[in-house]
């Protein structure tokens, strides 16, 4: 198992703050959550990945032992259901592990090049976010997007991180549907954020830097799921963003890496050396 403590965390390239989470499906229960899905993505990307999560310590990791994985022990570990429909996906939440902070990291992790902040429900201190310097993370805000009823049943909720926040990220990957299409708001974020990426399922993505806005289609794939796409892209694009210092670039290297994930299930979607290299060749050439 890849636990590692505050005191023997080994040093690495990639930090990624969440939950990990327990996903409730008809075959079982499996693991998920963005620090998953993007951490295995980042690993395959030649990064050394380190995970502060929080979850009950007997939740099975064996599908990310690559990992380096600091846990703040919980009683529960994060538990969703969802339900697909012909109008779209339906979300319970069961349980919730503990808010992850600042002192649950690795001091030695604070170092790494890139920092990506990765929640699921609104797990991590915001308070955290403030305190770190300008331009020294990224984000995929999703999870601060969403609350749950008291059936457990999961909305978005309205935009509500602080511009100082938001202002800070280095990039911050969104989708359409967090934000309910708003876009008056996306008007208002592009101008908030350093460079703001909004995916757009199979149309692709489009991204704001410096004023201009690019869109970038997606190649026709055959669809079969696409749990973790999204996740996925971020890593990608902010791995190929913090290597390259090109926003068009690395849309174009997620765009092809999430577009190949979703004629894949679970975790056979973490994009391949083949995948990888397919989508070099298709951004250099």
């Amino acid at each position: 198992m890849p636990i590692v403590t505050k005191e023997n965390a080994k040093p690495i390239d990639y930090l990624i703050l969440g939950h990990v989470t327990q996903d409730l499906t008809d075959s079982g229960p499996r693991l998920g959550g963005t620090v998953a899905y993007s951490g295995l993505t980042a690993n395959r990307l030649g990064k050394r990945v380190g995970i502060v999560s929080s979850f009950n310590p007997e939740i099975d990791l064996s599908a990310i032992d690559c990992l380096q994985v600091c846990n703040k022990a919980s009683q529960y570990s994060t538990t969703f259901k969802n339900i697909h429909t012909p109008n779209g996906r339906i979300q319970y939440l069961y349980d919730t592990a503990n808010c992850i902070s600042m002192n649950d990291i690795p001091p030695a992790w604070m170092n790494a090049e890139i920092i990506h902040i990765g929640p699921v429900i609104n797990e991590i201190d915001m308070s955290f976010l403030e305190q770190l310097p300008d331009d020294s993370f990224f984000m995929t805000p999703q999870g601060f997007l969403r609350s749950a009823d008291h059936e457990g049943r999961v909305h978005p909720k309205t935009w509500d991180i602080p511009d100082s926040i938001t202002h800070k990220a280095k990039a911050i990957v969104i989708s359409n549907e967090d934000v309910q299409n708003d876009e008056v708001l996306i008007e208002k974020l592009a101008d908030l954020c350093k460079i703001l990426v909004v995916t757009e399922n199979e149309h692709g993505a489009r991204i704001y830097w410096h004023g201009d806005m690019h869109r970038f289609t997606a190649p026709d794939m055959p669809y079969v799921e696409d749990t973790g796409a999204g996740d996925i892209f971020g890593a990608a694009f902010f791995c190929r963003l913090n290597s390259t210092r090109d926003p068009w670039e690395a849309t174009r290297f997620a765009i092809h890496l999430s577009s190949i994930s979703v004629t894949k299930r679970y975790f056979e979607s973490i994009p391949d050396e083949n995948s990888v290299n397919e989508a070099l060749t298709d951004i250099i050439g």
